[in-house]
């Protein structure tokens, strides 16, 4: 690399911070930190632990976007320097260590990017993510549970708190739906990238023939809403059911009706929730799911955004997906909405899926 071209990266860089500056009003952020962190000096401040828990969120979260930012000035600042003592005196180790730390450099540019396209006005909250595998039976199923996986993978390398409200366990394998509320700053932000259809194709290890199948699961996402939504939701609209829950839990979760599913029969639009031993905790968090549901989709008809808030998702079938998964005749994930591509399948399936939601936010963005 020439002097000319790291000086060229530097100036770019340099533009970028003052952009990232202007955009994300740092200074307004900083307030924000020191007038959480003296919310959290109160002596009353663990009294309601899930507002308490939403507070140390959004700290974490603008703190982790305000060190970012510091880190790459800081490291702006080293690169120059460094560029400035090589040009008064070439030294080809030096311009080798300084070329190596602009490239390592540069990808934190861009991941920090990627960070800050987080700016709809949901993209800060927990997220509600749902699996509903198509027809196929036991294959699709199966098909669900990898993802499940997939999802609990990537989340685990986020730092994000994982629960799971809703299991229906396939009648041979995997899962027949699967509903997991996901506790993190820009969860949302981040996993709305995987609303659609996921396409499968493999050998399928429930065919002794060895035959090729096809399967799809659909991944519905939404923004989890605070309690203080304005939605109406009459009793008289509801059917309310109570079930055995199932999946694991030890004695109790199998012996009690303590599950509840929640219809609202003018929409339709039906919730489930299991994860708590008490049929009254259950019965509260579904209503907090059926509420962020029904405002969603007033949003929807209001506004007409359906792409913003629930992305474009129809039958779960061949012609709708928007990514696949080929494991023969060759390893391959290949997402339809950006033509981003890999050939490492298990690291996919792993949880390795930034790249593809990068890859779709920046396209959302352009």
């Amino acid at each position: 690399m020439e002097l000319a071209e790291i000086r060229n990266t530097a100036e770019w860089m340099e533009k970028k911070l003052d952009e990232y500056k202007a955009s994300l009003d740092l200074e307004s952020k900083i307030a924000r930190i020191e007038e959480l962190e003296n919310e959290m000096t109160y002596p009353d401040f663990w009294n309601n632990q899930e507002s308490a828990q939403k507070v140390i969120d959004e700290s974490n979260g603008l703190k982790a976007m305000v060190d970012k930012y510091k880190e790459l000035e800081a490291g702006h600042e080293n690169v120059v320097l460094t560029y400035e003592l090589i040009k008064e005196e070439p030294d080809a180790d030096l311009q080798e260590e300084l070329e190596s730390e602009l490239g390592d450099l540069k990808k934190k540019f861009e991941d920090f990017e990627l960070q800050i396209l987080l700016n709809g006005e949901y993209d800060a909250n927990n997220a509600i993510l749902e699996l509903h595998p198509g027809a196929g039976g036991t294959e699709s199923q199966d098909w669900a549970s990898m993802l499940l996986r997939m999802y609990q993978r990537f989340c685990d390398k986020q730092g994000w708190k994982v629960e799971t409200m809703d299991y229906q366990p396939g009648d041979e394998a995997g899962v027949k739906s699967v509903t997991l509320r996901i506790q993190g700053h820009n969860a949302y932000g981040y996993l709305k990238a995987e609303k659609g259809i996921h396409r499968l194709v493999r050998i399928s290890p429930f065919d002794s023939s060895g035959r090729r199948h096809t399967s799809f699961v659909s991944c519905d996402v939404m923004p989890e809403f605070n309690d203080d939504i304005d939605i109406e939701v009459r009793t008289e609209d509801l059917r309310i059911d109570t079930y055995r829950a199932s999946g694991a839990g030890g004695q109790h979760i199998n012996t009690t009706d303590s599950a509840v599913r929640i219809t609202h029969v003018p929409t339709g639009v039906v919730v489930s929730c299991q994860q708590e031993r008490s049929q009254i905790k259950n019965r509260e968090a579904a209503m907090k799911m059926l509420k962020a549901k029904l405002y969603q989709r007033e949003i929807e008809e209001q506004q007409k955004k359906l792409d913003e808030i629930r992305g474009e998702k129809s039958d779960i079938a061949w012609g709708s997906q928007i990514r696949s998964y080929v494991f023969h005749p060759y390893s391959m994930v290949k997402d339809h909405r950006t033509n981003y591509e890999v050939g490492n399948t298990q690291g996919a399936m792993d949880g390795d899926i930034m790249g593809f939601i990068d890859a779709y936010l920046r396209l959302m963005n352009m």
